[in-house]
């Protein structure tokens, strides 16, 4: 009973109505069996199915690293925290990672949490410097495990597992169902949950359109699909870095004002590009393959496939990010004219006929602005919003979504009233600290 109203607990504060068959199986195999393997695709909701027997599992009197969880990039290390975080849990969680300060985590680690995240480079060169102790660790999650093969981590990885001596679960989770599984995880005889087929069989809310280019460069169509789609998010993907820049920039050119991401853009400009996705500052975001899967995005309602990619599995991902948990969405598919269809598509999508009379995309109302004091300097969401509303004079509706980090904030706000804004604060202090508020670019 109590657990029950554990997880209902948990739901309110995640919005969520119920669980999804695959989150309901995964739940009792993870809490009551060693070994696991959890095997869906993008969106169908795989963070949420081991987190929730995660927390059941932790015990609030036991001190140090409970749960160790490997993830193989600092964006879905990141995402995964923010899940917990929103689940109001009571236990405490940190994550480690490349790019972050080591000084930082080292710091946060002096107080070690019940649940730890990171990548397997920056938590092997932890345990190397013993910043925590490893022997309470009872759970172990590799989160999209065979990505943390593909990018090499195999050594890191083996190396993390030798270590921990008192492991009594382990849990691999994967977008793709074809994954081999190492010796070196000791997984043995384990259970397998595979919901892939079922989920993307399932998909009926995804909607496949092609769209004819018959210029080679393409842009040109890509252009007409915006104005056509109008002001709705959408997820741009192309095959290599370069390539999103350059459309970027081909877009801009043309009126349409959209960001690109890709593994080559430093941390913090990956980590701004994604907060101005989020809040709705940008409305269209051209992107590699890395954004398919793993990142802390909202559901958008269109996915445009720039240039095609060479696996079905990176089709499947990029479509995840749309019509995720049964809801509805449209792929659509820019084809030169004389372009074969990948093999990996059974039946050509139907062609949906442009017009070029239709106006550009409506720019977003929201800009973003930049506050130099996060969590660390003891502000929250409430703090700013009480000092924009005193000190700004703004109403409710002129605040758009908050992002608080450890030593910056992210605010979105009405784009009419940005610099009024500004000059009205530009001497106030909030909380007795003046910081640096400035519209992000």
């Amino acid at each position: 009973m109590e657990s029950e109203q554990m997880l209902q607990k948990t739901l309110v504060s995640l919005g969520i109505p119920a669980l999804n068959a695959m989150q309901e199986t995964a739940m009792p195999a993870i809490q009551n069996l060693p070994n696991v393997i959890l095997l869906a695709p993008t969106g169908s909701g795989k963070t949420l199915a081991f987190l929730l027997p995660v927390l059941s599992l932790l015990k609030a009197d036991t001190p140090g690293v409970q749960c160790l969880i490997l993830s193989p990039t600092r964006e879905l290390a990141v995402q995964i925290e923010r899940v917990w975080q929103k689940m109001s849990t009571g236990f405490k969680v940190n994550t480690c990672y490349g790019g972050h300060s080591m000084q930082i985590e080292t710091q946060n680690l002096s107080q070690p949490p019940a649940l730890l995240i990171g990548t397997p480079g920056r938590i092997a060169e932890h345990i190397n410097r013993k910043t925590f102790a490893l022997d309470g660790i009872k759970i172990l999650i590799l989160d999209e495990f065979d990505k943390s093969l593909s990018l090499g981590f195999h050594e890191e990885m083996g190396g993390i597992i030798k270590e921990l001596p008192a492991l009594e679960k382990r849990v691999l989770a994967s977008a793709t169902n074809k994954a081999h599984i190492p010796a070196f995880t000791g997984i043995s005889n384990p259970k397998v949950l595979n919901y892939y087929k079922a989920i993307e069989q399932s998909t009926d809310g995804l909607a496949l359109k092609q769209v004819i280019s018959p210029d080679e460069e393409k842009v040109s169509t890509l252009f007409h699909l915006l104005c056509y789609l109008g002001s709705e998010p959408t997820l741009i993907f192309c095959n290599q870095r370069d390539s999103t820049e350059k459309v970027r920039d081909e877009l801009a050119a043309m009126g349409i004002p959209s960001a690109c991401y890709h593994g080559g853009l430093e941390q913090p400009d990956r980590e701004k590009t994604l907060v101005q996705f989020r809040n709705g500052s940008t409305l269209f975001l051209v992107a590699s393959d890395l954004a398919a899967r793993g990142l802390d995005i909202p559901e958008v309602k269109n996915v445009i496939h720039f240039e095609l990619p060479l696996k079905q599995t990176d089709f499947v991902h990029r479509n995840g990010r749309t019509a995720r948990m049964h809801a509805e969405g449209t792929a659509y598919l820019i084809i030169q004219h004389d372009e074969p269809l990948p093999v990996y598509l059974t039946e050509a999508p139907p062609v949906l006929q442009l017009s070029e009379d239709e106006p550009l995309p409506a720019p977003s109302p929201w800009v973003t602005l930049y506050v130099s004091g996060g969590k660390k300097d003891k502000l929250s969401k409430m703090d700013i919003v009480g000092f924009l509303s005193k000190k700004g004079d703004l109403q409710k509706e002129d605040i758009g979504k908050i992002e608080v980090m450890d030593f910056m904030s992210f605010v979105a706000v009405k784009k009419e009233i940005a610099q009024h804004l500004l000059k009205a604060i530009h001497t106030e202090k909030m909380k007795g600290k003046k910081y640096k508020i400035v519209v992000t670019n």
